[in-house]
């Protein structure tokens, strides 16, 4: 219990508190944190943005309704912003500026001076130039400064009983958009649509159908792809370009993530 009390006791002198919730664990546990200590000083927020996947957006409620914490939300198109859409190296830090800005602005309606995220010590290892936005706007990471690393997360996450405890990694759909190309909004509802078939018909959890001009690349972890047989191939194809796709392919190098984060033509 010694890293969930820390986690606990950084809330220990603070006032009111807002926490940007997505549907994922890290976040999920900063919020269960922030109620114990403060109940109804805490709120959280979840962007309702457009790359946020419904299946996202119903685990972000379920989270707060399991915690007992209030839960706002932020409604936005960050596709109308055109330095987000051009989609370069510097499109998460685009998307965190914006959002940190509504934060900011929800957050002085409601007197609350302080903001956090689910960023943890992991987190810092990749390239995320959306951290770097955020603390722009002097949002904070409880899980950094009391040196959660994600599987340490996890384990606390297990241990207070959050269900999405074991929930794998996700980020937004813009990330199966390759650097260079457009996000458009038509690119993000077939990825989304076509992630969801491809769970359906194969019961794999973690799955990332990349967009590469209109061709789907589905990645999976490297031990799933068996799962892929000709049967189960050929019905997610025709499923798949039913809603858009000109063609699709397992990756077979398996998922990594940030693995399309290179400028393409």
């Amino acid at each position: 219990m010694t890293k969930i009390n820390d986690l606990l006791n950084w809330f220990e002198d603070k006032n009111k508190v807002m926490v940007a919730l997505s549907g994922g664990v890290d976040s999920a546990l900063v919020a269960y944190a922030a109620f114990q200590k403060l109940g109804s000083s805490a709120i959280a927020v979840t962007a309702d943005y457009k790359t946020l996947s419904e299946e996202e957006l119903r685990m972000a409620k379920k989270i707060c309704s399991e915690i007992g914490i209030r839960q706002l939300f932020l409604d936005y198109n960050e596709l109308e912003n055109k330095e987000f859409i051009k989609n370069d190296s510097n499109r998460c830090f685009h998307c965190r500026l914006e959002l940190g800005d509504h934060l900011i602005e929800l957050a002085q309606k409601y007197d609350i001076q302080i903001i956090v995220d689910g960023t943890n010590l992991d987190d810092l290892g990749d390239y995320r130039p959306g951290i770097e936005a955020l603390r722009k706007n002097g949002i904070r990471s409880p899980l950094v400064e009391t040196n959660f690393s994600k599987s340490q997360i996890r384990d606390a996450a297990e241990l207070v009983g959050l269900s999405v405890y074991d929930r794998p990694s996700n980020s937004c759909l813009a990330s199966r958009i390759p650097w260079g190309q457009r996000v458009t909004a038509e690119k993000l509802t077939r990825i989304e649509f076509g992630e969801t078939i491809v769970k359906q018909l194969t019961k794999v959890k973690q799955v990332r159908v990349r967009d590469f001009d209109g061709s789907a690349k589905i990645e999976v972890d490297k031990e799933m792809i068996s799962v892929f047989d000709d049967k189960i191939l050929k019905q997610i194809t025709e499923k798949l370009k039913m809603i858009g796709f000109i063609a699709v392919e397992i990756d077979q190098e398996g998922y990594k993530p940030g693995k399309i984060n290179v400028i393409t033509d």
